[in-house]
């Protein structure tokens, strides 16, 4: 869907730069991508003390890789 964006050129190039990236799009979407994941982190917090967890639950058998 094409849409016309007001940006800074200088802030999406060196967005480009850091990320290695060749097109604007692809560092657009990694951009955006990243701010929504940073604002949905706090919300995580609102978890701790509210998951139970079994309790015979052994997470370092759990942690065990099978071949």
């Amino acid at each position: 869907m094409p849409s016309n964006l007001n940006y800074d050129p200088k802030l999406l190039e060196q967005a480009k730069a850091l990320g290695n990236f060749k097109y604007k799009t692809d560092a657009v979407n990694a951009a955006l991508t990243e701010y929504i994941q940073r604002h949905q982190q706090p919300k995580i917090i609102e978890l701790f003390g509210k998951i139970e967890y079994e309790k015979d639950y052994d997470y370092k058998k759990a942690r065990t890789r099978k071949s």
